[in-house]
C-alpha cells in the first residue's frame, strides 16, 4: 500500500492518469489531439495576416507606416504592438508564413493562455529591441521577430522540460530553416536582425517564465492520508 502511494500526487491523481492527460506528453491521444487543435487555428490565423496585408495595400502602405516600430521616435512605440501584424509585401508575408504556422502549432499546442502570455512577452522584447537598436531612419514590420521566439521557446522547453520532442522539433526548424538563424546577425540592411535577435532571446527566456509547473510529489505518509 506504501508502495503504490509513494506515486500519488497531493491532488490525489495517479501519476498514470497524470500522465494519460497530459497534452505536452508525446504519443499520448491528448498530445495528437492538441497539436491537431493548435494546427488549425494557426492555419486560420495566417489568413488573417493576408488580409491585413492586402488593406495595407490597398490604403497605400498606410497601415505600414502608422503602425510600424520606428526606432528611437516616441510615436514609433506603438509599433511594439502593431508590426508583428503587418509586412512588407504578400512575399514577406507568404516567406513568414510556413515557420509561423510550423512553430505556433507547437508553441499553442502547449496551452492557450500559456501561448498568448509567450507571444506577447516575445512581441514585446522582440519589438524594444528593435526600437532601442534599429535605425531611427527605418519602419520595421514583420512577424519574424515573434517566430525566431517561437523557435527559442522551443529548443529551451526541450531542455527546461526534459521533452526529447521539443528538441526534436528544434532540430528539424534547423534543418529547414537553418539559414535564417543568421538573421540574428547584421548583415541585410533590409533585414532587422535586431527584432529576430531579441524576439529569439525572448523566447529563451519566455520557455522558463512560463513553464509548465509539474504537481509535486508527496511523501508516502502525506498521500495515504489523502485517499479516501
Amino acid at each position: 500500500m506504501a508502495a503504490r502511494a509513494r506515486f500519488c500526487y497531493h491532488s490525489g491523481v495517479a501519476l498514470d492518469e497524470e500522465r494519460a492527460v497530459d497534452p505536452t506528453r508525446f504519443g499520448t491521444e491528448a498530445f495528437y489531439a492538441s497539436i491537431g487543435r493548435a494546427f488549425v487555428a494557426m492555419c486560420a490565423f495566417v489568413p488573417v495576416l493576408f488580409l491585413i496585408e492586402l488593406l495595407d495595400r490597398l490604403s497605400g502602405n498606410r497601415l505600414d507606416q502608422a503602425g510600424g516600430i520606428r526606432p528611437h521616435h516616441i510615436d514609433g512605440l506603438d509599433g511594439i504592438v502593431f508590426a508583428p501584424l503587418l509586412h512588407a509585401s504578400f512575399d514577406h508575408v507568404l516567406a513568414n508564413s510556413i515557420p509561423l504556422i510550423l512553430l505556433g502549432t507547437f508553441v499553442l499546442a502547449d496551452g492557450g493562455a500559456r501561448f498568448w502570455m509567450t507571444t506577447i512577452f516575445i512581441a514585446v522584447v522582440a519589438g524594444v529591441g528593435v526600437w532601442f537598436l534599429g535605425s531611427a531612419d527605418t519602419i520595421v514590420v514583420g512577424a519574424s521577430g515573434v517566430i525566431f521566439g517561437y523557435l527559442g521557446v522551443i529548443l529551451m522547453r526541450g531542455v527546461v522540460g526534459h521533452r526529447l520532442w521539443y528538441i526534436g522539433v528544434g532540430l528539424l526548424v534547423g534543418l529547414l530553416y537553418g539559414w535564417q538563424l543568421f538573421g540574428v546577425l547584421p548583415g541585410d540592411p533590409e533585414v532587422s536582425w535586431q527584432g529576430h535577435l531579441f524576439g529569439f532571446i525572448g523566447g529563451l527566456v519566455a520557455a522558463i517564465l512560463f513553464r509548465r509547473r509539474r504537481p509535486r510529489p508527496v511523501e508516502a505518509d502525506e498521500a495515504l492520508s489523502l485517499e479516501p
